[in-house]
């Protein structure tokens, strides 16, 4: 039985909030005080996504990620409206997670902090390039151990969260590897640095679609054709 909206909704904030709050905090707190490293940043939001799975997964979805609902929209998993609802309810709570941090932060503002703000180091197409193959390996991963629209099961923890970490762990110095427009748009809004969101808002949306159709191909017949 589906839980009802209100507690999809709120479930959603919950696990984004936490993702935004821990994956954003743990890029912060290395940029502040050193002693995570890329590989530290990578393991915290592999780990936040996997728990909040496991928390939340039987209620929501566990989305936390436009891109990820999107997926399941087009894999006719997700009716279209509720997949606008919770892209607004999952850029709500990043932005909330942000000005949370930047508020608990307020004291080491002076000290160029960028609040999570994600950029290309290696040229903007190339980054663009390099989000839509790590967004595509994500989504083909969730569509292939979740059921129906719901990341649930404790396979479906252990491999997302494994295939975000091991994806931040290389991309983490290139992309900051985003592969969520959501985890992208609160750190830019908050910080009003907008330079390069089109990237890690479209990137990660055309990754999610052609791992959508990639499945169709090599799952089994009708894994992509009930809407629930």
């Amino acid at each position: 039985m589906q839980a009802p909206l209100s507690d999809r909704l709120f479930s959603e904030f919950i696990g984004t909030f936490a993702l935004v709050f821990c994956g954003v905090g743990a890029i912060v707190a290395d940029q502040l005080f050193g002693g995570l490293g890329n590989m530290g940043i990578a393991l915290v939001f592999g780990l936040v996504v996997m728990v909040m799975i496991y928390a939340v997964g039987d209620i929501s979805g566990a989305h936390f990620n436009p891109a990820v609902s999107f997926g399941f929209f087009l894999s006719r998993r997700f009716p279209a409206k509720e997949f606008v609802i919770y892209s607004v309810v999952q850029i709500t709570a990043s932005v909330f997670a942000v000005v949370l941090l930047r508020f608990l932060l307020s004291d080491f503002a002076a000290n160029d902090i960028n609040f999570g703000v994600t950029r290309s180091s290696i040229g903007v197409w190339q980054g663009c390039v390099l989000e839509i193959i790590i967004t595509f390996f994500l989504m083909f991963v969730i569509l292939r151990v979740a059921t129906g629209a719901k990341e649930t099961g404790m396979m479906a923890g252990l491999a997302i969260g494994a295939t975000v970490a091991l994806a931040a762990a290389f991309a983490g110095p290139l992309t900051n590897a985003s592969m969520n427009p959501a985890r992208s748009i609160g750190p830019a809004l908050v910080a009003l640095d907008w330079s390069q969101l089109w990237l890690y808002s479209i990137a990660p949306m055309i990754g999610a679609a052609l791992a959508v159709y990639s499945c169709k191909w090599t799952a089994f017949d009708g894994c992509c054709e009930a809407t629930v």
